[in-house]
C-alpha cells in the first residue's frame, strides 16, 4: 500500500515501511556506531558531531506515523563487547526524545558490529518478516567475531534479511571486512569520506532498502497426498520469482506468514520437502521473500505412515541385537531403544534408517523392560515400537591365583555380552568403573593382561562397554618381582661394560647406568631385557658412583640394583710432529675406549666438540686422517663417543703444499692434451684445464692424480687463454698452474658434390683435433650440433658415412667432441 506522506529531499523514505512500492516493505533499523574512535575528525570536526547532525536532520523531517528503529553500540562503557543497545525499538517516531537520545550518545568503547547488526535483526524478528539493516560504521569488528559469516547466517535464516553498510572514514585496506556484510546479504555498501559524503551515502542507503519489490505472480504444484514426514518434490513456475523466495508445508488456514520446513526458491524450479509429522490436511505454499506471504498454495493431504518395527523378546543386557523395520518414512528417521515408560521423545543409543530394513542396537546395561522405537525425523513422533525385555547375563571370568608383578598372565572369560566389552586388572577395593591395564574382549574367550607393578590383592574384572560397570571379577594376589643385576664393579668413563641379570619379568623391562641416589624412574642409555638375562651398556663418561638398576617396564620401578664405579678414560693418541696440507696422515691411539669413538684434525685450540675429518677407533688403533688445507698449527684429538670430550691430544703442524704442474704451451681447443706434475699431495687431488680467469675451485674435464705424475686431459672445446691447474682434494684450492693457450681448430673435409639416397659415401678430412670427434651428413639448414649418422674421426683420415633416404640439400659436417660444434662443413647434394 502507497504512503500517504511524501518526505522532502534526500531523507523523504531513510526508513520507509512502505512509501515506495505496491507491497508492504521490510521494517528498517539503523545501527549507529558509537565506539570510541568516532572522536577522530574530519576537516577539524569530530566525525560523532557530523552524525549526530546528520541523524538531527533525519528526525526533524521524519513523518511521525512511519515506524523507524534506532540501535547504537560503544556508547556506555569502555572495553565491553557487550555494549549493545535498542535506542529506539522499531514503531512510531517520538520525535523529541528520539532527538535528545542521539544528542546524548557519547562515544566510549569498542566496537562490536557483528553482534549489534544480530542485535538488530532480532529486533526486526528477522525470522518471520522481511528486515532491512542500515549500519554506519567508521572502522572494522574489534571484539574477536566475524561479520561476513554472521551476515551469511543471518540471510539464510531469515525471511529476506538484507544489510546496507555505510564505511565512514573506513581507510580502504579495511572495507572489505564491511563491504562483505552487504554482499554476503545481497545488500549494497557505501563509503562516505566526509560530512557530505555520509549525507549522500545515508541517501542512497534509504533508496536501496525501500526499492520497489514487486510481488511475484506464480503457481505451485504438489502431490494430492503423502505420508506424514517423508519427502514431498513440490514445483512452482511464475514471474517476478526472486532467489530469496521460500516454499513451505504447513497446516490448511494457518496464518499467511507461518511456515515450517522450508526451501529457498535460488534459481530453481521445484524442490524436495520435509512434510510435518502428524497426518492431516496442509498447503504448500510459496512465500515472497519480499513480504513474508504467502501468494500461492496447493493443498495436500498428509496420511499416517504406516510403519512397523520388531526385536526379539529379549536381550542380555549390555548386547548387540537386530532389529528389522517395513515401512520406512525418511531416511533419516531414526530407531531407538529406551525405557517402556520413557517420554515419547526420548532416545539413547540409536540408528538412522536409511535406505535399510534392518540394523542393530545395543541393549542397556541395566535389567528391565524397555521399548525398540520407530521416530520421525520430521517431529520425533513415535510410529511403531515392539517391547523387549534387557536380561541379566551370567559372565564369568578367571585368572591364576597369583602372579609376578610386572609380568604378563593369561585371563578367560565366558558368555561375551559386547566385543567392546573389556577386562581389566585393579586393585580389590576399586570402583565398580575403575580400570586399569585392559583388553577388549573381542570374539575371544581369553587374552594377556599385565600384572601391576606392585605387590597386593587385586582383581581381574569383566566390564560392560555400554555402562562402564563390572559384572564379574575374579582375585588375584600378586607377589612381588625378584630378579638380581650384575656388572663389574668398575669401568671406564665412555666404555662399554657387560651387564646380566637373574630373571627377565616382562620382556619390555629395562636395564640402564644412572648416578647413585638418582630418583625412581631416572634412566640413562638403556637396553629392554627381552627374553634374555644379559647386555652391553655404554659407560657414563663423568668418572663417580653410579648403579645399574633393572627397572619395571609396567611403572619405572627399581627392581634391583648393582653398584658401579666409573673410572677416568685414558688413552694416548700420536701422529707425525708436521705434514703437508692436504695431505693424508697416519695416526695412532694406545687404547680404545668405545668403537665408536673417533679423531680428527682440528686447529689447536679449537673448542670441545669441534671435529674435521675424522675416522672411527672400532677395534684397531690406527687409522689415516686428511690433512687441513690451510697451514697452521694444529691437534690431532681422540673425541669419546659419549659426550663429544677430547680424551687425548697430540700437535701437528700442517705446512704449506708444494708441488709443480706443466704441459704444452699451446694445443689445439677440443684436443687431447698430456700434462705433467712434480709432487703428489693427496691421490684423489685433481689436474684440470680451466679458462685463466676461471674461479679458484672450478674445474672442467679432469683427472685424479692418483700415484701417478702425468696425465692425458680433454682440453676445452673454445679457443683462449687458460691453465692447467693442480686442485687439493681437501680444498679444491689450485696449488700450481701453467698457462696454456688453445688455438681455433683447422679442419677440411672432402667430399663427392653429389650422391644418391640412402647410400653410403666415403668422405676424408684434414686437421683430426680428437679422436671421439664426428663426422655426418646432415640438411644443410639443421641446428648447428645436430647430428644423423655419424662416424668416429678415430686416428684416421677418412670413414664411410650412411646417406639419408630423402633427396635435397646437405651438408657433411666435423662436430668438434668438446662441444659438438661444426668446425668444418662441405655441401653435398642427395640424389
Amino acid at each position: 500500500m502507497a504512503s500517504s506522506v511524501r518526505h522532502s529531499g534526500w531523507l523523504a523514505g531513510l526508513f520507509a515501511m512502505a512509501g515506495l512500492v505496491s507491497v508492504a516493505s521490510a521494517d528498517t533499523v539503523i545501527v549507529y556506531d558509537a565506539s570510541n574512535s568516532m572522536w577522530g575528525q574530519i576537516e577539524g570536526e569530530a566525525k560523532v558531531t557530523i552524525a549526530r547532525r546528520v541523524l538531527g536532520d533525519l528526525v526533524r523531517d521524519w513523518d511521525e506515523s512511519e515506524p523507524l528503529g534506532l540501535v547504537a553500540y560503544g556508547h556506555r562503557r569502555e572495553g565491553d563487547c557487550n555494549d549493545i543497545e535498542t535506542v529506539v525499538p522499531v514503531g512510531p517516531v517520538d520525535r523529541e526524545a528520539l532527538l535528545a537520545r542521539i544528542e546524548s550518545i557519547s562515544p566510549k568503547g569498542k566496537t562490536p558490529l557483528t553482534a549489534a547488526v544480530r542485535h538488530a535483526a532480532e529486533e526486526l524478528k528477522y525470522l518471520d518478516a522481511p528486515a532491512n539493516v542500515i549500519l554506519i560504521s567508521d572502522g572494522i569488528e574489534t571484539c574477536n567475531a566475524d561479520p561476513c559469516a554472521v551476515a551469511s547466517e543471518l540471510s539464510e535464516a531469515g525471511i529476506n534479511f538484507t544489510a546496507h553498510v555505510i564505511g565512514f572514514d573506513v581507510g580502504d585496506a579495511d572495507q572489505a571486512q564491511l563491504a562483505c556484510i552487504a554482499e554476503n546479504t545481497g545488500g549494497r555498501f557505501f563509503a562516505a569520506r566526509d560530512a557530505a559524503g555520509l549525507q549522500a551515502a545515508l541517501e542512497q542507503a534509504s533508496e536501496a532498502a525501500t526499492e520497489e519489490v514487486p510481488e511475484p505472480e506464480v503457481t505451485i504444484t504438489a502431490p494430492e497426498s503423502a505420508v506424514a514426514g517423508s519427502n514431498v518434490e513440490v514445483s512452482w513456475q511464475g514471474d517476478e520469482i526472486h532467489e530469496r523466495d521460500l516454499v513451505t508445508i504447513v497446516a490448511a488456514g494457518a496464518e499467511a506468514d507461518a511456515r515450517n520446513d522450508y526451501e529457498r526458491v535460488e534459481d530453481r524450479a521445484s524442490a524436495v520437502l520435509l512434510a510435518p509429522g502428524d497426518a492431516g490436511d496442509y498447503e504448500v505454499r510459496y512465500v515472497a521473500s519480499a513480504t513474508g506471504q504467502a501468494v500461492a498454495t496447493a493443498p495436500i493431504e498428509l496420511t499416517e505412515p504406516e510403519v512397523t518395527v520388531s526385536a526379539p523378546e529379549t536381550a542380555a543386557a549390555g548386547s548387540t541385537f537386530s532389529v528389522e523395520w517395513t515401512g520406512a518414512v525418511h531416511p533419516r528417521d531414526y530407531i531407538t531403544i529406551v525405557p517402556v515408560d520413557a517420554p515419547e521423545n526420548a532416545y539413547e543409543d540409536y540408528f538412522r534408517v536409511e535406505d535399510k530394513a534392518s540394523d542393530t542396537l545395543q541393549a542397556p546395561s541395566e535389567p528391565g523392560n524397555y521399548e525398540v522405537r520407530y521416530l520421525l525425523v520430521a517431529n520425533d513422533r513415535v510410529v511403531a515400537r515392539a517391547p523387549i525385555e534387557a536380561v541379566e547375563k551370567t559372565v564369568s571370568v578367571s585368572a591364576p591365583e597369583s602372579v609376578t608383578a610386572g609380568t604378563n598372565f593369561t585371563v578367560e572369560w565366558t558368555d561375551t555380552v559386547h566385543p567392546r566389552d573389556y577386562v581389566t586388572v585393579v586393585q580389590a577395593d576399586a570402583p565398580a568403573d575403575a580400570y586399569g591395564d585392559y583388553i577388549r574382549v573381542g570374539d575371544g574367550a581369553s587374552g594377556t593382561l599385565q600384572a601391576p607393578g606392585e605387590a597386593g590383592e587385586y582383581e581381574v574384572r569383566y566390564l560392560l562397554q555400554e555402562s562402564g560397570q563390572a559384572v564379574a571379577s575374579a582375585p588375584l594376589r600378586i607377589e612381588a618381582a625378584e630378579t638380581s643385576v650384575s656388572a663389574p664393579e668398575s669401568a671406564v668413563g665412555g666404555s662399554i661394560v657387560s651387564v646380566s641379570w637373574t630373571n627377565a619379568i616382562h620382556p619390555r623391562d629395562y636395564v640402564t647406568i644412572v648416578e647413585v641416589g638418582a630418583a625412581e624412574g631416572a634412566y640413562g642409555d638403556y637396553e629392554r631385557v627381552g627374553g634374555g638375562n644379559e647386555a652391553s651398556l655404554p659407560v657414563p663418561a663423568d668418572p663417580g658412583d653410579y648403579e645399574i638398576r633393572y627397572v619395571l617396564s609396567k611403572d619405572d620401578s627399581t627392581l634391583a640394583s648393582a653398584p658401579l664405579t666409573v673410572t677416568a678414560a685414558e688413552t694416548g693418541v700420536s701422529g707425525p710432529e708436521s705434514a703437508v696440507a692436504g695431505s693424508t696422515v697416519s695416526v695412532s691411539w694406545t687404547s680404545v675406549i668405545h668403537p665408536r669413538d673417533y679423531v680428527t684434525i682440528v686447529e689447536a685450540g679449537a673448542a670441545e666438540g669441534a671435529y674435521g675429518d675424522y675416522e672411527r677407533v672400532g677395534g684397531g688403533n690406527e687409522a689415516s686422517l686428511p690433512v687441513p688445507a690451510e697451514p697452521g698449527d694444529y691437534e690431532v684429538r681422540y673425541i669419546l663417543s659419549k659426550d663429544d670430550s677430547t680424551l687425548a691430544s697430540a700437535p701437528l703442524t700442517v705446512t704449506a703444499a708444494e708441488t709443480g704442474v706443466s704441459g704444452p704451451e699451446s694445443a689445439v681447443a677440443g684436443s687431447r692434451v698430456t700434462v705433467e706434475w712434480t709432487e703428489t699431495i693427496h691421490p684423489r687431488d685433481k689436474i684440470t684445464i680451466v679458462p685463466a680467469d676461471a674461479p679458484p675451485g672450478e674445474d672442467g674435464d679432469y683427472a685424479r692424480v692418483g700415484g701417478g705424475n702425468s696425465h692425458t686431459l680433454d682440453a676445452p672445446g673454445t679457443p683462449g687463454a687458460y691453465e692447467i691447474r693442480y686442485l687439493l682434494n681437501v680444498s679444491g684450492e689450485a696449488i700450481a698452474r701453467a698457462p696454456i693457450e688453445l688455438t681455433a681448430p683447422d679442419v677440411t673435409i672432402t667430399a663427392p658434390d653429389s650422391v644418391a639416397a640412402d647410400s653410403r659415401v666415403e668422405v676424408s678430412w684434414t686437421g683430426t683435433v680428437h679422436p671421439r670427434d664426428k663426422i655426418t651428413i646432415v640438411p644443410v639448414d639443421a641446428p648447428p650440433g645436430e647430428d644423423g649418422d655419424y662416424s668416429r674421426v678415430g686416428g684416421g683420415t677418412s670413414a664411410t658415412v650412411d646417406v639419408p633416404e630423402n633427396p635435397g640439400d646437405y651438408e657433411v659436417r666435423y662436430l668438434l667432441n668438446a662441444t659438438g660444434e661444426a668446425i668444418a662443413r662441405r655441401p653435398i647434394r642427395v640424389e
